[in-house]
This record gives C-alpha cells, sequence and structure tokens, in this order.
C-alpha cells in the first residue's frame, strides 16, 4: 500500500515538522551560504529546499525518511536554491 502526503506533507513529518524543518535547513543554508535572512525566509527557503532536495534525491534513486532524512534533503536542497539565487543576481549586476 502506497502512502499518499499533501501538497504541505513530507514523508515522515506532519505540518509542524515541516516548519520546523524547512526554519533550520533554512538557518543553516543561510549561514553556510553567509547569507542574513528573517525567520520567514528562513523557513520559506528552507521549505523549497526540501522539496528541490527531496525531487532531487527521487531523481537519483537516494530514498529518505523521518525527520533526519528529510532535515538533510533539505539543507542540500536550500544551499542549491539559494547558491542558484546568489549565481543569478550576479549575474544581473554586471
Amino acid at each position: 500500500m502506497e502512502e499518499s502526503y499533501g501538497l504541505l506533507g513530507m514523508p515522515g513529518v506532519g505540518f509542524f515538522g515541516l516548519l520546523v524543518i524547512g526554519f533550520l535547513a533554512g538557518y543553516v543554508a543561510e549561514k553556510t551560504m553567509n547569507r542574513d535572512h528573517g525567520f520567514l525566509t528562513n523557513i520559506l527557503v528552507g521549505i523549497a529546499g526540501s522539496f528541490v532536495g527531496g525531487t532531487l534525491a527521487g531523481l537519483v534513486g537516494i530514498s529518505f525518511y523521518g525527520f533526519l532524512g528529510n532535515l538533510v534533503i533539505a539543507i542540500v536542497g536550500a544551499i542549491l536554491i539559494l547558491w542558484v539565487f546568489g549565481r543569478s543576481s550576479s549575474s544581473r549586476a554586471r
């Protein structure tokens, strides 16, 4: 039997877990990329990172589950988002 998840669902965590993972992933990505964002931006970047990281992990066949697995995937995705955003904004400044 295959489980289904809602729009804001992650495997193994609920909505509150999604917010906590989003904040933690956004915070770690912010510090890793030497950025200065607010609380809400960290959550949004972390949640977006979880979807990007989850999609990429699925494409390469990496399976993850639970709080820690989702957190690692979200951090990787959030760092990737901030890196791409930084590259695109620096190319516009030229």
